[in-house]
């Protein structure tokens, strides 16, 4: 009996010392996309614990925004999109990008019915979700590829989310949105033209870019490369482990439509989201030359300013990747 009583202490003990060992992490991510399926694959699959790390992952629905909490400290990890991320640093935010989970803008803008060429945009309402925001920076691309010009040809409004976009598609509030797979499937569903591909344009972006405060990487580096090995199997188990993959995207897009699903696991898994959050650098300066339009600094500096390449290049001599690609 004494032995028994024994033994259940010592697995008392011993869960409790789990629990004290375990390191809180806070995940902040910009907005409904597939750019997050890594995040949201290693937090459903238990990934993230595995780490010894305790998770939470948050829904903050603009990269400005986020940028402030994760600078304020209130994140260890922000996925946001890099520009907003580059335009921080640029004001003085001790933030450094540590990865790119995908590296290149996935968008189209989608329209009501009765505009039936780019031209007729002209005088129009086009949603984003915020200024300076994925969305927003597709949409100007875009329009300006087809001669247009943002605010003076065509008006942008910021809706919030990508489903107040779609809301507002619906609502005649805006004649045209740009939006993301899996929203974009159900705006397609509901009878919306799209009008513009950005995806197809190939527009290299860091979209999002994983970053880290200054005082979070010289405090916490170990949690960090627990992250960056967590990430980066969560990403193997989106390509091995379909079924759990198609739950996640359901859960966190609130899409239920199964084909829907299929085609955001066939794009993100399939063609997009990288094996480890490379960095590709042209992204990286197409985004500076972006933010040039508004921040003269950025017309001056290089990426390299903006990167730590530390904890990644730590995940490589691993041997982590090629024990999960083998």
């Amino acid at each position: 009996m004494k032995r028994m009583v024994s033994m259940t202490v010592f697995l008392v003990l011993l869960m409790v010392s789990f629990s004290w060992a375990a390191e809180r992490i806070r995940i902040g991510y910009s907005s409904i996309s597939g750019s997050y399926i890594g995040l949201w694959v290693a937090h459903d699959a238990g990934l993230f614990q595995k780490e010894g790390l305790e998770d939470q992952i948050i829904l903050i629905p603009s990269g400005s925004q986020l940028a402030q909490v994760a600078v304020a400290g209130e994140v260890e990890i922000a996925a946001l999109n890099g520009s907003s991320a580059m335009a921080a640093a640029l004001q003085g935010a001790d933030i450094k990008i540590i990865g790119n989970t995908v590296n290149k803008m996935i968008f189209s803008v989608y329209v009501r019915p009765e505009i039936k060429t780019v031209e007729d945009l002209k005088g129009k309402k086009l949603g984003v979700t915020r200024f300076g925001s994925s969305t927003d920076i597709s949409a100007r691309f875009a329009l300006r590829k087809f001669n247009l010009q943002p605010e003076k040809d065509v008006i942008i409004l910021q809706m919030g989310s990508m489903s107040s976009i779609m809301g507002g598609l619906q609502g005649g509030s805006i004649e045209a949105g740009t939006v993301s797979p899996p929203t974009l499937f159900a705006v397609d569903k509901l009878g919306f033209k799209e009008l513009i591909n950005i995806t197809d344009m190939n527009l290299t972006f860091p979209n999002p870019s994983l970053i880290v405060q200054g005082g979070v990487l010289r405090s916490k580096p170990d949690v960090i490369d627990r992250f960056m090995r967590a990430y980066v199997r969560g990403i193997h188990r989106a390509r091995t482990d379909k079924e759990l993959t198609l739950k996640s995207i359901g859960k966190y897009s609130r899409v239920q439509d199964v084909f829907f699903l299929q085609k955001a696991y066939d794009l993100y898994v399939g063609k997009v989201l990288e094996k480890a959050p490379y960095i590709n650098m042209e992204g990286m300066q197409n985004a500076l030359d972006d933010l040039a339009k508004t921040v003269p600094a950025a017309k001056t500096v290089k990426p390299d300013r903006f990167i730590d390449l530390h904890f990644l290049e730590k995940v490589e001599k691993s041997g982590l990747l090629k024990e999960l690609y083998k």
